[in-house]
């Protein structure tokens, strides 16, 4: 499912959001997402899920094309871990 449809359905399925609004609600909601993990917050949705940062430290690989070893620096990376019902609802 994309974002896009994602919207539409949202639409139809409430029937009284429009898809203008229904935009707007997903884009805040993604948005409150992302900015909660820029400062280095938890986010939980009870049922779903929940999204962290995690670090990755810095380490050494081999392009594949040349073979050179490239150092890759230490960053940090948005990571999903399912939440319990979800994980029984796909693993039905």
């Amino acid at each position: 499912m994309t974002k896009s449809e994602l919207i539409e359905r949202l639409s139809f399925v409430s029937g009284s959001v429009n898809k203008k609004e229904a935009e707007l609600i997903v884009n805040t909601i993604f948005d409150s997402i992302g900015n909660a993990l820029v400062s280095g917050d938890r986010v939980e949705i009870r049922g779903f899920g929940s999204f962290t940062i995690r670090e990755r430290d810095a380490r050494e690989a081999r392009n594949p094309k040349s073979g050179e070893i490239v150092k890759i620096p230490n960053k940090k990376t948005p990571f999903f871990k399912t939440g319990k019902e979800l994980r029984e609802r796909v693993n039905r």
